[in-house]
């Protein structure tokens, strides 16, 4: 099973995720911050990052560079509701997927879906 790593200081937002991503077949653990997720991330292992970018304490593009040190073949998907920081995070981390908010959760789960090639895996694509 795929196992997602969640980051989203929103709380309603955090849970609509993750219950969209379980749903959807994945493994989801939810975090409200990026320094949570770092001993997860020491002690885990995770196939996706999936990081708001504006967060307190840490922001999601510093979680995912010290994420991808840490962890080479993660994949990282960015959310985000600020068009000047979707920039920043595709030069942070240009192989790195940008969702914008607002999104509907379907878009969401068919990104995942795509970046994993979850749907023609399946023969369904």
């Amino acid at each position: 099973m795929i196992r997602i790593l969640l980051a989203e200081d929103d709380d309603v937002m955090r849970e609509y995720l993750a219950r969209a991503l379980e749903r959807s077949g994945y493994a989801v653990t939810a975090v409200d911050r990026g320094t949570a997720a770092l001993p997860l991330l020491e002690s885990e292992t995770f196939d996706l990052l999936l990081t708001d970018i504006v967060m307190p304490e840490m922001d999601g593009i510093e979680l995912a560079q010290k994420a991808a040190a840490m962890s080479p073949g993660l994949r990282v998907m960015f959310i985000t509701g600020f068009a000047a920081v979707t920039l920043k995070a595709g030069g942070a981390m240009p192989q790195a997927r940008v969702l914008s908010k607002p999104f509907h959760l379907r878009d969401l789960v068919m990104e995942v879906d795509r970046l994993f090639q979850v749907g023609e895996a399946n023969g369904l694509v």
